[in-house]
């Protein structure tokens, strides 16, 4: 990995921990001669996030919260290859899985290239072939506070695979195949999969199936129905309403996002610890 010499840190905000956390974090990396950044002013003695060029110029980003300060990190990078290391304030931590005890500890291993950046794939979802997103976990279309089923027609490289009538449909990512599609029901992917899964929520028919397609793949979702409108979520932030003149194209993104590890890491290990994986009652 190169030399870090500009770090930025996200910090989850609600929680006074993390804010004494990343107080104590920016000095320890000034001390390092490092320059540091922040999401606004006031939140920590450092520069401001404020333009592409800031974001363009960084070496790390270091997150103090939990997934969902993670991926809120990967949201602001906008698909930017800088990595990222999680330190775990939260209550589960998939991807913020380093200790808070250990904060040190692991920021001196990564600056000094004792630990592995390692690369996890990302969705590009295109909706009506113009806006853009990306998400490391997943895009969720889901009927919301509507009381009737959703209709919806999944198509793979442009050959219908099936209609699903259903709450809604998830489409995750190997990251994302932990999180909401692990409780829905679909499996588990290993992060080095290559490989997007589908996994109907609450589908009416007991035929419906969780799908798993090479992420070579191009897959299409659109619903059916000129009265039927659905919300589209990407990794846990709503974006908008969708009705059966939205069609998404989901692929895999041409550049993937680096986690830091910790050469030790052990994916097994991690659904041991924070599921309890494969424990009898």
């Amino acid at each position: 990995m190169k030399s870090f010499e500009k770090v930025a840190i996200i910090v989850r905000r609600d929680t006074p921990k993390a804010q004494q956390s990343a107080k104590e974090l920016c000095e320890w990396l000034k001390r390092q001669s490092i320059e540091v950044f922040c999401e606004e002013h006031g939140q920590l003695d450092a520069h401001k996030l404020s333009t592409p060029q800031d974001f363009d110029a960084l070496d790390l980003v270091v997150v103090l919260g939990g997934d969902g300060t993670y991926l809120q990190a990967v949201r602001m990078l906008e698909g930017r290859p800088t990595p990222i290391v999680g330190i775990n304030l939260g209550s589960l931590g998939f991807l913020t899985d380093n200790r808070l005890e250990e904060m040190q500890t692991t920021l001196k291993a990564t600056l000094n290239g004792q630990m592995d950046s390692r690369p996890r794939a990302v969705l590009n979802i295109q909706l009506n072939n113009t806006d853009t997103f990306l998400a490391l976990n997943d895009m969720v279309i889901e009927r919301g506070a509507r009381t009737h089923l959703i209709n919806i027609a999944i198509s793979c490289d442009g050959q219908l695979v099936t209609q699903t009538k259903a709450d809604g449909v998830i489409v995750a990512s190997p990251t994302g195949s932990t999180a909401y599609n692990l409780a829905a029901g679909g499996p588990i992917l290993h992060p080095e999969v290559k490989a997007i899964v589908v996994t109907p929520i609450c589908p009416h028919s007991l035929t419906t199936r969780p799908l798993i397609f090479p992420d070579h793949s191009e897959l299409s979702f659109q619903i059916i129905g000129d009265d039927r409108t659905a919300q589209l979520t990407i990794d846990g932030q709503k974006t908008l309403e969708l009705n059966s003149h939205h069609k998404l194209i989901v692929k895999r993104n041409a550049k993937d996002h680096h986690i830091i590890r910790h050469p030790t890491h052990n994916f097994f290990n991690l659904l041991r610890e924070k599921l309890k994986f494969g424990e009898r009652d």
